[in-house]
């Protein structure tokens, strides 16, 4: 299937994104799984084939209103053929295994194919509708060709049906670095997961326990859960489903294995408080790395739960400012409630939705009015506390 003709045509395009089976071959589309009625006024599923034109890539404006049909004579709902376009033309070989059956002719002065299909499928399924529900927008798994350089596994079809390619553009090819897969980093990786960055690195010298799967995003089964496996190695499996280019390091980042964070475009810190936060911020700093820490710091009050959820977004630029908002103290030792794994993955992932919109700004996916330096939501107040410098966007 070539893919690339469908990605640069909009009416092609839109085909897919409604849920159309198409496929180029062979100087011709194919749309697949058309509802039909039969003589017997039986409901089965054809295909309709059209020549297919294209410069450099980009589909013409039809220059036939013919199509051609795989399957019996398309038929009313009670079985009498569908004469309004029938053409006497018998079956043909088309060469690269297209073998048709019939031909039909609907003279009309096609706008792009996305009108000739629609209007053909239109007659043809709307008599089997009239029978039984059912429909031509099966949603078929779009899987990239062996000409198309992807990351994923099968077809970001959802950012084609909102029209952000271009913008995903932005962080394509990116190495990515997440540092400690607890309840926040998962949600940063699940966000992460389905850009098109080149690289994501997982960092985390920690097994993945039964009290992680409560606050991590999916399910873990029981099974999963025995056999112990490092958390890098779980959410590998996980998402090397969906995505290529997941890298595991099952260890803590110290002080004796920094080397791990260069060549990276952007780094996510999502480890408890420590000592060892400093020196992973002076290289990031010292290489140019932009970042992202993120924590929160969560107390029982009156046998309720409140606090805050922070994002300290980190460059070259805002680096003395930034820090002064970030503790690098043990998180053990201070009293915090979030350390004894108080099960709260919305906060966890609201933590990670904040780095991730940030993460996005920085590259210019979105609009940045802002430039903050410390970003904080009150969880009693609901209030958002931001620190910016004056910023000119």
């Amino acid at each position: 299937m070539l893919h690339q003709p469908i990605a640069l045509s909009p009416d092609l395009l839109r085909l897919q994104n409604e849920g159309y089976e198409i496929e180029i071959r062979g100087g011709y589309i194919l749309v697949k799984n058309i509802p039909y009625v039969n003589s017997s006024a039986n409901v089965l599923r054809g295909i309709l084939v059209c020549r297919f034109e294209a410069t450099n890539n980009v589909a013409n404006k039809p220059s036939e209103h013919t199509a051609y049909w795989v399957g019996e004579h398309p038929c009313h709902s009670n079985g009498v053929k569908i004469s309004a376009f029938e053409n006497p033309t018998g079956p043909q070989n088309l060469g690269d295994g297209i073998q048709v059956d019939c031909m039909f002719s609907a003279k009309a002065d096609y706008r792009n194919y996305y009108h000739k299909v629609t209007t053909y499928v239109g007659r043809i399924a709307g008599e089997a509708q009239l029978l039984q529900e059912c429909t031509p927008c099966t949603f078929p798994l779009i899987v990239p060709d062996g000409n198309e350089e992807s990351v994923f596994c099968y077809a970001d079809t959802a950012s084609s049906r909102a029209g952000i390619g271009s913008l995903n553009d932005k962080v394509a090819g990116q190495r990515i670095m997440i540092v400690g897969l607890g309840g926040t980093g998962a949600y940063v990786l699940d966000l992460v997961a389905k850009t098109p960055v080149k690289e994501i690195h997982l960092i985390d010298g920690d097994v993945f326990s039964q009290h992680n799967a409560f606050r991590a995003p999916g399910a873990a089964s029981g099974n999963e859960l025995e056999q112990k496996l490092s958390k890098v190695q779980y959410f590998h499996q996980k998402y090397n489903r969906l995505r290529h280019g997941i890298e595991s390091h099952a260890v803590y980042l110290t002080e004796v294995n920094l080397n791990l964070l260069d060549g990276m475009d952007f780094v996510f810190i999502c480890m408890d408080s420590s000592p060892t936060k400093k020196v992973i911020f002076d290289r990031l700093n010292k290489n140019s790395i932009p970042f992202v820490d993120v924590g929160l710091g969560v107390v029982m009050q009156d046998e309720m739960l409140t606090g805050i959820v922070r994002m300290s977004p980190v460059t070259s630029d805002n680096f003395n400012q930034a820090v002064k908002n970030i503790s690098f103290s043990d998180a053990t030792a201070d009293g915090n409630e979030y350390a004894t794994n108080i099960q709260i993955a919305e906060l966890n992932s609201l933590n990670a939705a904040m780095a991730v919109i940030r993460w996005k700004k920085t590259f210019g996916f979105y609009r940045d009015a802002s430039c903050e330096y410390y970003q904080g939501f009150s969880i009693a107040t609901g209030e958002m506390i931001i620190e910016r410098p004056e910023c000119s966007n």
